[in-house]
């Protein structure tokens, strides 16, 4: 499966992005999803996941109550809607498949991952 991320871009701090993450090859309605992020300098963390069926979800601390993921199967999209932006959530945004049913933490736990797409927030 291949996976394309966009719709990042330059926001100002308190500003909104949704990005999408479109799959091909293959459907992903069984799969979890997730987001991850890679600042300048920092290592790859985890912020969200979905399950294949989207029932269930999973968020690290630092993003919840702001990051909302969701997906639609008939797209074959997954999507990461983001609020309340701030300028530390300025990173490169990649999705990924995993052979799991249910959003994991670990990156380990992801085998196919899209691109990425860049999330500059302005203070």
């Amino acid at each position: 499966v291949q996976l394309q991320a966009f719709g990042g871009g330059l926001v100002q701090a308190g500003g909104s992005l949704r990005l999408s993450c479109a799959a091909s090859g293959r459907s992903i309605s069984m799969n979890a999803m997730g987001w991850f992020r890679q600042a300048p300098g920092k290592e790859r963390e985890f912020v969200a996941g979905i399950s294949g069926s989207g029932g269930s979800t999973l968020y690290a601390d630092s993003v919840k109550g702001r990051f909302t993921i969701s997906r639609d199967n008939a797209k074959n999209t997954v999507y990461l809607q983001i609020n309340n932006l701030k300028p530390e959530d300025t990173a490169v945004y990649y999705c990924a498949v995993s052979p799991l049913r249910f959003p994991a933490p670990r990156a380990a736990d992801y085998v196919n991952w899209g691109q990425g797409t860049l999330v500059t927030v302005s203070s």
